[in-house]
């Protein structure tokens, strides 16, 4: 396997697809050191452990992964050049603890916002299986969302074809927002999830059975 310090070498606009690839293959493998004892916010205002692999670099990078996903906190690689080399959110470091890889499925993405539900359509519901949404992920986004003034939020599957499944937020659970703040929320909650969980907000009135996160 490729070090990350091979990797390195290569210069930022040559860095493609397959290049992060190897990147986040190698990353768990490698060591690195601490450049502040505490999270700090990034330029998206999430908060990040800044570390570095460079010079005195000699802290297992998978004990430091291990502790961030009970913190509900991402990681910043060498943040002390004019542009980070890499940078995971907390969904991918849960991802990493959850299923052993920082992205699960390349092809498919976040796609926040709201889900369009017609009359009589058939869907299949029910609420997300703990190997899906673990306890320790549940309690982080709550607080989250207790810190944006959500005191009870409320979740549900919902899929169309028994194959996709998108992760439903109840609006009225978050206090009814315009529907022009929905992308925005979703956005935001989506910074915990891994890359490849789709998340809506549904109305309780279109689809029952929420539950409480």
């Amino acid at each position: 396997m490729t070090n990350i310090g091979t990797l390195l070498e290569t210069v930022p606009a040559q860095r493609d697809e397959a290049w992060e690839r190897q990147f986040m293959a190698a990353l768990p493998q490698t060591e690195i050191k601490l450049l502040a004892n505490e999270p700090r916010p990034g330029p998206d205002s999430w908060p990040y452990l800044m570390v570095s692999t460079e010079e005195g670099a000699d802290e297992p990078l998978k004990n430091v992964l291990a502790w961030l996903s009970d913190k509900g906190i991402g990681l910043a690689i060498n943040p002390q050049k004019p542009t980070p080399d890499f940078v995971l959110t907390y969904g991918m470091i849960w991802n990493y603890r959850e299923r052993g890889e920082f992205i699960t499925d390349e092809s498919k993405q976040n796609r926040p916002g709201a889900i369009a539900i017609q009359d009589g359509q058939e869907l299949l519901a029910g609420p997300p299986s703990e190997a899906y949404l673990p306890q320790y992920v549940r309690r982080i986004l709550k607080q989250f969302l207790l810190d944006q003034g959500i005191f009870a939020p409320k979740v549900l599957m919902v899929s169309f074809d028994k194959v996709n499944f998108d992760l439903c937020f109840s609006i009225e659970s978050f206090k009814s927002p315009p529907a022009h703040e929905h992308a925005q929320i979703a956005e935001a909650i989506s910074w915990f999830l891994p890359a490849h969980y789709a998340v809506s907000l549904v109305s309780e009135k279109t689809v029952p059975g929420f539950q409480s996160l």
